[in-house]
Parts: C-alpha cells; sequence; structure tokens
C-alpha cells in the first residue's frame, strides 16, 4: 500500500531536520509509541501498541534511516513483530524544501502487513494506515511550530 502527502510545518528546515533526527520529538509523535531508543545515528529500537480494526497489537520493531541527505531528507524504515496479530514493515521517503520562513515536508509512504492484521481487510488497513500517517504529521508540526508561532507572537 502506497501513501503520499505534503505537509507544511512553521519552522525552518534546519530545525524540522533536526526533530526528524530526535528520537524524543518522534516518541511523542509516532500513534502508539511507548518507547524509541537510538541505537546508532541510523538505527533505533520502537515499542508501538496500535488498534487496527478489532485487533489490538504491540509491536516490537527497528527503525533504521537510510538515504541521509542532510538537511534535505532522508528515507525512513521499520519493521516489527506483533506476535499473533503479525507484523508490519514500512518506509517512508521524506523530503524537506525551504517555504519561507516554514518547511514543506512531502512523504512517499509504502507499508505491508501479514498475520491476523492482513486478514482484517485492505479498506479497514488502509484507512486505518492513512490515519496514523496523517496523526504523525499533523503532531509533529504541532511539536515543532509552537516555539515558531510564539516567537511571532512576541514581535
Amino acid at each position: 500500500m502506497d501513501i503520499t502527502g505534503t505537509q507544511r510545518i512553521e519552522a525552518p528546515r534546519a530545525k524540522v531536520w533536526a526533530a526528524l533526527n530526535d528520537p524524543d520529538v518522534l516518541r511523542q509523535c509516532i500513534p502508539g509509541c511507548q518507547s524509541l531508543e537510538k541505537i546508532s545515528d541510523t538505527q533505533m529500537t520502537a515499542k508501538v501498541t496500535l488498534k487496527i480494526g478489532p485487533v489490538k497489537a504491540s509491536f516490537s520493531g527497528k527503525v533504521t534511516l537510510s538515504d541521509i541527505d542532510p538537511p534535505n531528507g532522508y528515507t525512513i524504515t521499520g519493521e516489527g513483530s506483533g506476535g499473533a496479530a503479525g507484523f508490519a514493515k514500512g518506509s517512508a521517503k521524506v523530503r524537506l524544501q525551504d517555504d519561507g520562513n516554514a518547511t514543506i515536508l512531502s512523504y512517499d509512504a509504502k507499508s505491508e502487513i501479514g498475520g491476523k492484521l492482513a486478514q482484517l481487510g485492505g479498506r479497514l488497513i488502509e484507512g486505518t494506515v492513512k490515519k496514523l500517517a496523517a496523526e504523525f504529521f499533523d503532531k509533529f508540526g504541532q511539536v515543532i511550530a509552537p516555539a515558531a508561532a510564539q516567537s511571532a507572537e512576541g514581535r
């Protein structure tokens, strides 16, 4: 399943890039994220609990960054096992562009699931994945932008 999207974030590209590489920021933004630990500059481990339709699953897995091109973008890949619920894999190519004092974040994501989750039906899965992606990027913009919004108000 492929998902693409664009979001305007009210912060300079350097700040958005730094946030995309900060496990604390990512932990706040990933829906259902219980932990995200940095192992190296390109790898993290994660624990995420999600409810997809009637199935609630806890996933443990790893996140890898590749094609790193600071501050223009990277590819982020994750894979996790949810035990009896199945597995999930996904990747997203993230690109950043300046837009005045803001940044345009574009992403092209692909995901794959297996096990019980795969039996739920394509429409339910696709709707849930799109919703989770939207939640992540909305929250990401909120986490980064408040400082920019406050400094603009203080002028």
